[in-house]
């Protein structure tokens, strides 16, 4: 239960309640969701196994995993995730700062300011102010450190049995306020009934993007996840109930979103601007909308956090492998991530740029449409077609757990057809 919680809390992040909302809404709702839970039955299933299947049968860190199965050029590929989560984490440290700014600004006259129609002067004056960006992302970036530094099991499993449980509660909360607003009916409508003459190849390429990320899958996370799972422990079906709670948080946080929106006439499709500032103005127009408020950004704080824990331990789960203490492995690296992460938190006030673009928007480019990709990639090559014979022996038991009937199936997906699915994502989201 422990490592269900924990691998379900590094998939389940900012992607599932910030982005998933306003793609389904740019993507025309009901049919989106559809196709998008293919996708991650599918795509995000098959890729996610992979992964676990390397760290389970090597018991290593990313890097270490691959050179003890194999060796030679394809250690590159667990270079390649660790600094893809060590990129990432640097980014995420500052929106998950921003969550606990927006918790308290919540009490502090966040709702009067959206009341008035300013919502998002708030956040423009937040995020361009650099001191207190940097301030609240030290401070998301010392929780993660502390979580991290406990342990595997005091710290990652413990905290996590507690956050994914609250998160759930708090997304149930928040979908009960949610349906009952007057004229929720009507989002409910668009989020749950699918209207497939909405559909292009546009929908379907970001659904298949959206399941992949959304996983957390590319950057060794699960095979760092996978390498603290015991022989006994069915990989499918952990792989299964990973994907089932990850798609579950996005799905529910739909239903938090769209009826709110259209109860208050807000278009689905606002953006990425849909959280930090179309919310609180909705939020203002509740009863007691401060409370809901707050309860929203705890909700995406949770989330960010257990995303960001796991990133970190990638990290660490390296220099623990080669002898450093836990203890120096969380504070060493998440001082580092947090310094990394400060040119994108001063880039959205007009600091850093590279080639005219804010240097988050750049790091994000680098992470989501490159290193995520050609990791996942990389990694379905690597099981489908250099170690098959290890994959079938983690994968079907030989008696000791449970037989994957479904393993044939399994094979083709990472052998053909999850590569050329993520190759699709890779050069399709290539443009600058």
């Amino acid at each position: 239960m422990g490592f269900i919680l924990a691998a379900a809390g590094s998939a389940v992040g900012l992607g599932n309640i910030w982005k998933f909302p306003y793609v389904t809404g740019t993507n025309g709702g009901g049919a989106f969701v559809v196709i998008y839970v293919a996708m991650v039955a599918c795509i995000g299933f098959s890729v996610m196994l992979a992964e676990l299947v390397i760290g389970r049968n090597a018991q290593l860190n990313a890097v270490g995993s691959f050179k003890k199965i194999k060796g030679g050029a394809w250690p590159a590929v667990g270079w390649l995730g660790l600094a893809c989560g060590f990129l990432i984490l640097s980014y995420y440290g500052v929106v998950g700062g921003w969550t606990i700014k927006y918790i308290l600004h919540s009490f502090t006259g966040l709702m009067e300011l959206a009341a008035a129609g300013q919502a998002g002067d708030a956040f423009g004056g937040f995020i361009t102010n650099p001191i207190m960006v940097i301030l609240y992302q030290a401070l998301f970036m010392f929780v993660t450190i502390w979580v991290v530094y406990r342990g595997v099991g005091e710290g990652i499993e413990r905290y996590c049995k507690v956050l994914m449980p609250g998160l759930f509660i708090l997304l149930i909360v928040l979908i009960g306020r949610s349906v009952t607003l007057e004229g929720a009916g009507e989002g409910i409508s668009f989020y749950l009934k699918p209207d497939f003459s909405k559909v292009t190849a546009g929908t379907v390429l970001a659904a298949l993007g959206q399941a992949f990320f959304s996983l957390s899958l590319g950057m060794g996370c699960m095979i760092t996840y996978g390498s603290y799972l015991q022989k006994d422990i069915s990989l499918p079906g952990a792989a299964a109930q990973v994907c089932f709670l990850d798609t579950m948080v996005a799905l529910l946080a739909g239903l938090v979103i769209f009826p709110a929106v259209f109860a208050f006439g807000v278009e689905p499709g606002a953006g990425p601007g849909l959280t930090f500032i179309t919310l609180p103005g909705i939020f203002a127009q509740m009863p007691g909308g401060m409370i809901w408020s707050a309860l929203f950004f705890l909700l995406l704080f949770v989330a960010a956090l257990t995303s960001a824990i796991s990133l970190l331990e990638v990290a660490c789960a390296y220099f623990i492998d080669k002898g450093w203490s836990r203890a120096k492995a969380a504070w060493t690296m998440g001082t580092l991530i947090f310094l990394l992460g400060i040119p994108s938190g001063i880039s959205l006030g007009g600091g850093l740029k590279i080639a005219g673009k804010d240097f988050m928007d750049v790091a994000g480019f680098f992470t989501d449409q490159i290193m995520m990709p050609l990791g996942g990639m990389l990694i379905s090559i690597f099981v489908g077609w250099v170690i098959a014979d290890v994959a079938k022996e983690e994968v079907t038991g030989n008696g000791r757990i449970p037989v994957f009937a479904g393993f044939d199936i399994w094979m083709i997906f990472v052998k053909f057809v999850s590569p050329l699915a993520i190759l699709y994502i890779f050069i399709t989201g290539l443009k600058w």
